[in-house]
Parts: structure tokens; C-alpha cells; sequence
């Protein structure tokens, strides 16, 4: 590794697994000291486990305002004030979310609170701790809020445009403090999120029709552009969407 972020102190939320675990470990190994943030505080450890140095592990509930603040003070106690805070912690509820004429109204508040709200957590506390000294916010996006792609996805689709809406408007209110804010947009990409597509053959197949490089993503495809987000290689980007979809929304 280049450790192109030697110095830095990072949050990552969602970090027990999938691409918030390989983000956080990618950040560790370019030289960051990393807060590993989960609801699954023994799999952040466990995460914390394999590696060397000070990365540390914290319970955190996105959707509870009060955990988000305490897990931002743990991070300021452990690690010290924090550069780079990735709102990574989502939601899909395979089976249960629906098109728009048929989506139970509970589905709907549990996506919304998990994936808009508790990326407004945790966006409003990063900022707060970034004032008067600058950093880098980095929300995860999706296809399905830029185009057609979730249209079985109602309350998923909504929630991710919502955060590509909330980054937009973070990162205007904030350049002028030197707080970067942008969304990253990965394509269908393998997790424990996605076992429902990816365990089922047909399914499975039909995505990754849609998608121009021909394959699924994994989560190392998303490290580097977090990396570059969170280095100061990219001090003049704010506001923007990065995708990272093998072509997916190219279509």
C-alpha cells in the first residue's frame, strides 16, 4: 500500500461487513487510524481483530441520534479529532419492499430511517466535528436513485436519492469551511446486503446483463475512489457523484 492517508482519522459506518468492513480496512492500510462503526459491535471487532495498529471498533445505531454522538465522542477519545467520516450504513429489505402501490407503510419507515436518516446523523455530527478545521464526508450512493434501476425498490430508490439530494446540498453549505462532501455509487456489488440477488441464479444473471463490464462488483472495486475521496489528492471535489457501477448507469 501507498499509505495515502498516513495521518488521518477516519470513521466508517456499517463497517462489520461488506464494503463499509472493506473501506475501513482499505483506510487502515494506507496509513489512517480507523473507527470501525456498527450496529454489530462484535463484528466490528472482529474486523478490528485482523488488523495491525490503532484501529478501533464502536457501537453505533445510525438511527439513534444519541449513539451517533456517542460513538463521534469514543472516536474523539480514542483516535483523536476526525479528517474523514464515511456514512456507509444501509438497508435493503429484499422481499419486503415493493413497488409504490403495494409498499407496506413500515417498510417504507424502516428504509427511510435506517438509509436517509441515519445518513443525516451521521453527515450532521461529521460536520460538527469538522468545523474549523476541514475534511472529507463520503455517503454511499446507488443506481437506483440516479435512474429506473429499482423500480421494485421503492422506499430503497427513494432513500438513495434522497442522500444524493442531502450531499449536494451539505457540500454547498460547507465549502467555504473546507468540508468535502460527496457520494460514491457503487453498482450491484456482492455483500451479505444483496444475498437475495446473488444467491439466486436468475436474478443474479439479469443484473449482471445490465451492467457494460459484464461482471458483479465487489467491494475492492469501491476502495480506491473512497481512498482518493478521503486523501487530500482530492481537495478540489465537492458535491459530485462518483460511480462506480461497471457502466450500469451509462445506459
Amino acid at each position: 500500500m501507498t499509505e495515502r492517508l498516513q495521518g488521518k482519522r477516519a470513521l466508517v459506518t456499517g463497517a462489520a461487513s461488506g464494503i463499509g468492513r472493506a473501506v475501513a480496512t482499505r483506510f487502515a492500510r494506507e496509513g489512517a487510524q480507523v473507527v470501525f462503526a456498527d450496529r454489530d459491535l462484535p463484528g466490528a471487532r472482529r474486523a478490528v481483530a485482523e488488523l495491525p495498529g490503532t484501529a478501533v471498533a464502536v457501537e453505533m445505531d445510525v438511527t439513534d441520534e444519541d449513539s451517533v454522538a456517542a460513538a463521534h465522542a469514543q472516536a474523539l477519545a480514542e483516535v483523536g479529532p476526525l479528517d474523514v467520516v464515511v456514512a456507509n450504513a444501509g438497508v435493503q429489505l429484499f422481499g419486503q419492499d415493493a413497488p409504490v402501490a403495494d409498499l407496506d407503510l413500515n417498510v417504507w419507515r424502516r428504509t427511510i430511517e435506517v438509509n436517509l436518516t441515519g445518513t443525516f446523523l451521521t453527515v450532521k455530527h461529521a460536520v460538527q466535528a469538522m468545523r474549523g478545521r476541514g475534511g472529507s464526508v463520503i455517503c454511499t450512493g446507488s443506481p437506483t436513485g440516479l435512474n429506473g434501476e429499482g423500480r421494485d425498490f421503492t422506499a430503497y430508490s427513494s432513500s438513495k436519492a434522497g442522500i444524493h439530494g442531502l450531499v449536494r446540498t451539505v457540500a454547498a453549505a460547507y465549502a467555504h469551511e473546507g468540508i468535502r462532501v460527496n457520494t460514491v455509487v457503487p453498482g450491484y456489488t456482492e455483500t451479505p446486503l444483496v444475498t437475495a440477488i446473488s444467491g439466486d441464479a436468475d436474478s443474479r444473471a439479469a443484473i449482471v446483463a445490465r451492467t457494460p463490464l459484464g461482471r458483479p462488483g465487489t467491494p475492492a472495486d469501491v476502495e480506491g475512489i473512497m481512498v482518493y475521496l478521503a486523501s487530500d489528492e482530492a481537495a478540489f471535489a465537492t458535491g459530485a457523484i462518483f460511480r462506480v457501477d461497471g457502466g450500469m448507469t451509462s445506459l
